[in-house]
């Protein structure tokens, strides 16, 4: 990764949608914040892929399936998109189902739809450093 730690990643993702919510403000679909992500964050230099192809891999390596996450930044962090009021347990469970299915360890739920902009991000490890 050219980051040089992790977290950057993550505050440049985090700027980056307070900056969109700023113009954009809440009340759009979550569509049209991706859009608005994506080319922004390829502007600063990140590889961005929205809604990139990835496989539910079960514990016994069989591939029941496959999803879209709303983006995926420098092939390590998956940013899922909401345009919801309120972020609910189910929006959580939802993003750490893809995390753990597909292999990933961080992700972002970002919430356009509410007053505020909730952040939240989550780390998918089995090991503790």
């Amino acid at each position: 990764m050219k980051f040089a730690h992790f977290n950057q990643l993550c505050d440049l993702v985090r700027e980056t949608s307070f900056a969109i919510r700023r113009g954009l403000r809440h009340g759009h679909p979550e569509k049209t914040y991706e859009n608005a992500l994506a080319p922004r964050l390829r502007k600063q230099g990140l590889i961005v892929r929205p809604q990139p192809p990835l496989q539910v891999s079960d514990e016994d390596g069989t591939l029941p399936g496959d999803f879209s996450a709303d983006l995926f930044g420098e092939d390590s962090l998956m940013v899922a998109l909401k345009a919801v009021r309120a972020v609910v347990d189910e929006h959580v469970a939802q993003l750490l189902g893809y995390l753990r299915s597909s292999r990933q360890e961080t992700g972002l739920l970002r919430s356009f739809g509410a007053p505020r902009l909730p952040v939240k991000k989550y780390l998918m490890t089995d090991s503790v450093a």
